[in-house]
């Protein structure tokens, strides 16, 4: 089919790692002589670094087989099939004003969850591997003469209602298109019945892969069932590959039913483990400071941030950023653990209960056997607890004491430190 041709070729490897990085241009300059408004409105473009993981990599799989396996369908004869059907029902839907099932011809069997904890960057990822893909780009088909686009996003509506999702995959589709299905329907006060009617049609002409974001909304929502329902005859009448993505918390709709749950398969993720990608994502957003003094990123450094983000990477870009900001704005301008600990105490208050029974019950020998390896050897395996809970200036001092060393040079390995008579 020709279409697929103007799908870009799959990518994997370090390849794949190296077109999906997004790393901004870093301006020293900047950090040493730009003013504190200048430095400030720089230091956003943390928010703006990707690093790839393998997270990373199976979605880039995983929705890239879908749209290639979605567009093989366009055009064939079940398609024809099913586009066929699914007008005659709405007719008969019309007509009765009640009701009305569709009977999946072409089926949807390979749709799919992406699960995961909230702030571990599923959204980002998908986003990522949407640009990478193309999947923005409207593509055209000759013969039948249809215009494709190969994806789109639609978010859950907070009350899980039917008619609110349906509608919005027809305006998305309108945006791209720029068709009328959505002013149509609403003119036409059309059901919701009818309505899954007409999006199915639509998806089968016109979408390639339907991503649907914050599913977890079916969770506490009376309409919950109803829209997780609705999804299924939607995969079964239109044939696309339909992405539904959440936190851990909507798995427990996707067990329900047999009829669901095999269509649900998918992928799942968890915080971040404390191993060598978690320190190169530390390493890599120390590279962006733009505070007057530089800070070194250090062992300690590592091991405190991921105990007070709980491995989770939004909260490790927002403790570095605010932590900019505020020495900054203190004039400070210093990246340490003291800068660090105070935006933990005082900005993300709110995340304390959330990240402290993780970091209690998936720290325990595991993460202190990866810190006391880490730590100098001079300071003792009895004092690695002590380095991981207490500060870094008392730790520094404590050591300073014991071995008859300067305070200042063990400062100085950490933080700016400057010696006046």
């Amino acid at each position: 089919m020709k279409i697929i041709e103007n799908i870009p070729e799959m990518l994997s490897g370090e390849e794949l790692f190296r077109k999906m990085e997004i790393l901004p241009e870093y301006d020293e300059e900047l950090r040493r002589g730009g003013t504190a408004a200048q430095r400030l409105l720089k230091l956003s473009d943390l928010y703006n670094i990707y690093l790839p993981s393998q997270m990373s990599e199976e979605i880039y799989n995983k929705l890239y087989l879908a749209i290639i396996r979605s567009l093989q369908k366009k055009g064939t004869k079940l398609a024809i099939q099913q586009l066929n059907n699914n007008k005659k029902n709405m007719k008969m839907a019309a007509n009765t004003r009640g009701n009305q099932m569709y009977s999946g011809i072409i089926g949807g069997a390979d749709s799919f969850t992406i699960i995961g904890k909230s702030g571990i960057g599923k959204s980002s990822a998908i986003s990522r591997v949407l640009s990478l893909i193309g999947a923005d780009i409207v593509m055209e088909l000759e013969e039948p003469y249809l215009k494709i686009i190969p994806c789109i996003s639609v978010q859950c509506p907070f009350d899980s209602s039917v008619k609110g999702m349906l509608v919005e995959i027809l305006r998305k589709v309108d945006e791209e298109l720029e068709t009328h299905y959505y002013q149509n329907a609403i003119r036409a006060k059309a059901t919701t019945d009818m309505l899954i009617g007409t999006v199915s049609q639509v998806c089968l002409n016109h979408v390639g892969v339907l991503v649907v974001d914050e599913i977890q909304n079916v969770v506490n929502s009376k309409n919950g069932r109803s829209l997780i329902g609705s999804l299924t005859q939607l995969i079964n009448n239109s044939g696309i590959s339909i992405c539904m993505v959440g936190t851990p918390e909507s798995e427990i709709f996707f067990e329900q039913a047999m009829q669901l749950a095999r269509r649900s398969l998918g992928l799942k993720y968890g915080s971040l483990s404390y191993d060598e990608y978690f320190r190169e994502v530390c390493s890599i957003l120390f590279e962006y400071q733009y505070v007057r003094y530089h800070t070194e990123l250090t062992d300690v450094l590592v091991q405190w941030l991921y105990e007070h983000s709980a491995g989770v990477i939004s909260i490790v870009v927002t403790l570095i950023h605010d932590a900019q900001e505020l020495a900054i704005l203190t004039g400070t301008e210093c990246l340490d653990i003291a800068v660090l600990q105070q935006v933990y105490e005082e900005r993300m208050g709110m995340l304390h209960n959330y990240i402290v029974p993780s970091v209690t019950s998936q720290t325990s020998k595991r993460k202190k056997k990866h810190a006391a390896k880490k730590i100098p050897e001079k300071v003792g395996e009895e004092n690695a607890n002590l380095v991981i809970q207490k500060s870094l200036i008392q730790t520094l001092a404590e050591r300073a004491k014991q071995e008859g060393l300067e305070i200042t040079k063990l400062l100085s390995e950490h933080i700016q430190v400057e010696v006046v008579a």
